[in-house]
């Protein structure tokens, strides 16, 4: 990495974006980077997702409201065809748009791009989880108009969003036209089925496929009374949809209403003799409700009876309740870093918005942009176990549950994957939405079977820290024993003087810069993690619940003599070590390559997988993200502090960060191992990763995983956090210029609050009864009511950072130089002129 590219702490222009501790503040309307502001103002809950795309519709980088899992499927068309590829692309669906409400004052449009604002103001508050926007407008004849507007989708009623829309007349009278839409627009397109340029400027793998068919087929519409029904299916996929929006108005003004509903479009449109001062106010309450293939007159009942309920209860009762699963959220899971306000609004816009893309995503998985936008197609990623379970985990344990209950629900489909590529057990798919593998390019994709430990690492870790049994009896079990059993069939062993080594090979780690490797160090750790955990959780099971120990063994077929195998395979894991450089390979064939240079490459050529061909990096020492760097966090306790410093000087100057998974981790080892300064301009990297649109594709969603990394970066990094096994340590590494930092976590029901000052650790239960931790090596256990203080001694703290030019010179195991290098691209000869 080359760390002068690392951001200062605060990259956000502060006039236009103002620091709040409890919310993102936009003063002033700026087209020229719609996309960014699109994802960043979202509204979600983890089941449904709208962008923040502005009420009035016509302006936009990309019109987005998605549904978790809802999606189309295609197939897969290879170049070259061979045995077991991924056969069904799977995309997620853009739904109807009802975020719509145009106005019309004096017959002139409200486009924000060209309108006349005397002021704006757009705040997306973190303790409701409201959108407000209100602004005032000088129409062309010279007329001061005040439009207010909110928008929420709610935490409590998983189907349902609410707008309101308030248009009052500051000095004048004049006809005012309000027109309420829910828009099918096919997607990637506008209403006048224009395709968006967001959707189709340059290769970007990262982004969305684009589907040339029709990709919703009407089913039913109708209108009566004020309610706009309408229901699609899927062309391929077969799942189902349904969408219903009820409208009231209240204003003192007299109007009239028309209605016009169409296969594509719901319109509702009021037309108001608006007097000065006299305030118009339009709600607007949306229910979707999907299905894998419930036909979609049966979801119009659900939405139904979704919005019956909302109107026998009153629209401020959502907004109410909201705030009080908010308020709850909060409690247990603020992170604070106090005389820090800038920051403090950074770290809680990550965390509300994993809240958005988590809390009701029961059923399904947590795609990697979230519900914010289209990026990586609604796919869900190994990114979800390692990055976002831990937060939720310590803090919202019931929707880390349903997240590896969704896991659980993909085995069948993971045993017959497991079986297309030869092995035994359960082999999870890469990338997917629907259960089965989508990534085209097996090397980097198919070929991650570290994807199996990592889930299993969460199921652990989730069991450990809640002591939830009944999962671990019923269903977690399942996931640990076939997981093991993909391990002990995939690797083999080979016998060296005598002694033998279990291998695994042709596999690829998290980096995917270094692909289709043997003995990949990450991976073999995990591996071994895994197999350790299955024999371990049979053997807590036969102990704990006999019965179902005996339902589990006869349901998988489980013997003893396969259980000892599991142990001895883990024992006996090859771990990659170089002992002339004092480090751990990458994998087996790792240090053979020479250092691509960093440090001397085009800035203009980053990331990498844009500007270079795969082959062309996969013959260098280059990384994507962490790779050994993450296994030395999530495995830890399997290596010393100075194996630790070793590997991290050795590799951190090898990564490019050109992936928002990395920064985290690296933030997390730097700390831990001294590097005081470079991890916390890590973390400000990733904390404004999104904010500041640091990688530059915002637009296509949030960064998920980046943002549980935060979490961990804060809690496990600067707070000294880590769970070995189910023993919480804590030794913090707080950076020199905070005055504290505070974070919470919830040990089997019980919150405990962390207070980190440079002197001294305090623990404080906040809710429940006790816990046991270690602090330095010391236990300690904190009762309700009986805080602990504990003192701390300086951390340890290195000056500078590892560079390339500390590595280029070493010298192999066999003797070789080390040299880096960077690949450059030839110019381009013209071709010689025709003769004559």
């Amino acid at each position: 990495m080359n760390h002068s590219s690392l951001f200062t702490p605060d990259p956000i222009d502060r006039h236009r974006f103002p620091p709040d501790a409890w919310g993102l503040r936009e003063t002033r309307y700026d087209a020229g980077d719609l996309g960014r502001s699109e994802t960043l103002f979202a509204v979600g809950n983890g089941y449904l997702g709208m962008r923040g795309n502005v009420e009035e519709g016509r302006d936009s980088f990309a019109h987005g409201t998605f549904i978790n899992g809802f999606h189309e499927t295609w197939p897969i068309r290879h170049a070259e065809e061979a045995y077991g590829f991924a056969r069904v692309g799977q995309t997620i669906v853009n739904v109807p748009d009802s975020k719509i409400l145009r106005l019309y004052v004096d017959d002139e449009p409200l486009l924000l791009t060209v309108a006349d604002l005397h002021e704006y103001e757009r705040t997306l508050d973190f303790r409701d989880g409201v959108l407000r926007r209100e602004l005032i407008w000088q129409t062309p004849s010279g007329k001061k108009v005040q439009v207010r507007s909110q928008r929420m989708v709610s935490f409590t009623e998983r189907h349902l969003a609410v707008m309101t829309y308030e248009v009052t007349l500051l000095d004048a009278d004049a006809p005012v036209v309000v027109s309420s839409q829910m828009l099918n627009r096919q997607d990637g397109q506008d209403e006048y089925h224009v395709r968006a340029a967001a959707m189709g400027e340059g290769f970007d793998p990262r982004k969305a496929e684009s589907l040339e068919n029709r990709v919703l087929v009407p089913s039913l519409h109708w209108a009566a009374d004020g309610r706009y029904v309408l229901g699609y299916r899927v062309a391929d996929s077969g799942m189902t949809l349904a969408v219903a929006a009820d409208h009231t108005i209240d204003t003192e003004n007299s109007y009239e209403e028309r209605s016009l509903v169409e296969e594509d479009l719901a319109k509702h449109v009021y037309r108001v003799d608006a007097k000065q001062g006299k305030t118009i106010t339009i709600t607007k309450v949306v229910s979707y409700h999907s299905s894998r293939g419930v036909p979609a007159k049966e979801l119009v009942d659900r939405c139904r009876r979704t919005l019956d309920r909302v109107a026998a209860e009153g629209v401020q009762h959502q907004f109410t309740e909201q705030r009080a699963w908010l308020d709850a959220f909060w409690t247990r899971s603020d992170v604070e870093v106090p005389g820090q306000p800038e920051l403090q609004q950074a770290i809680r816009w990550n965390l509300f918005q994993i809240a958005q893309a988590t809390a009701r995503a029961e059923g399904n998985g947590i795609p990697a942009k979230g519900l914010t936008g289209s990026g990586y197609s609604g796919h869900y990623f190994w990114d979800t176990e390692i990055y976002v379970l831990p937060f939720l985990t310590y803090t919202s344990p019931r929707i880390a549950r349903n997240a590896l209950r969704f896991r659980y629900t993909m085995l069948d489909d993971a045993r017959k994957r497991a079986a297309e590529l030869n092995q035994n057990g359960a082999l999870f798919p890469w990338r997917t939405i629907n259960g089965e593998e989508a990534s085209a390019y097996y090397a980097a994709g198919t070929a991650q079977y570290h994807i199996d430990a990592d889930i299993a690492h969460a199921v652990k870790q989730y069991v450990a820290a809640t002591g939830d049994q009944d999962f671990l009896a019923r269903e977690a079990i399942d996931i640990l024993v076939e997981t093991a059993r993909m391990w002990a069939d995939l690797g083999f062993w080979r016998g060296h003087n005598g002694d033998s080594t279990f291998h695994i090979h042709g596999v690829t780690g998290p980096d995917e810069y270094t692909t289709v490797v043997n003995d990949n160090l990450f991976t073999n750790v995990m591996a071994r993690a895994n197999l350790r955990g299955a024999v371990d959780a049979v053997d807590r099971l036969a102990k704990d619940d006999p019965a179902a120990h005996a339902a589990l063994l006869e349901r998988l077929h489980l013997t003893q003599d396969e259980l000892d195998e599991f142990a001895r395979a883990a024992e006996h894991m090859a771990i990659p070590f170089d002992e002339r450089l004092g480090i751990h390979p990458q994998d087996s064939q790792f240090l053979e390559k020479e250092l691509w240079d960093l440090a001397n490459t085009d800035p203009s050529k980053r990331p990498l997988l844009l500007y270079y061909h795969p082959l062309v990096i996969y013959r260098f020492q280059v990384l994507k993200q962490a790779d050994v760097v993450l296994a030395l966090f999530l495995q830890g306790d399997q290596f010393t502090l100075e194996e630790k410093l070793a590997d991290f000087d050795y590799y951190d100057p090898l990564t490019t960060g050109d992936s928002t998974l990395s920064a985290v981790v690296q933030s997390i080892i730097a700390s831990e191992v001294g590097y005081q300064e470079l991890a916390l301009r890590y973390f400000n990297s990733a904390v404004y990763v999104d904010l500041a649109d640091l990688h530059h594709n915002t637009s296509d969603g949030v960064h998920v995983a980046s943002l549980g990394g935060v979490w961990s970066a804060l809690a496990c990094g600067f707070g000294g956090m880590r769970d070995h096994e189910g023993v919480i340590t804590l030794d913090p590494r707080l950076p020199e210029v905070w005055d504290g930092l505070t974070y919470r976590i919830t040990l089997h029901s019980t919150r405990v609050r962390v207070d980190v000052r440079h002197t001294e650790l305090r623990l404080t239960v906040e809710d429940g009864e006790e816990a046991q931790l270690l602090v330095r090596g010391e236990a300690v256990t904190v009762r309700a009511g009986e805080p602990v203080t504990v003192t701390l001694a300086p951390a340890p703290r290195l000056i500078g950072t590892p560079t390339v030019r500390d590595i280029e010179g070493s010298r192999r195991a066999d003797g070789t130089l080390i040299t880096a290098s960077v690949p450059d691209h030839p110019a381009v000869t013209p071709p010689p002129a025709p003769a004559g």
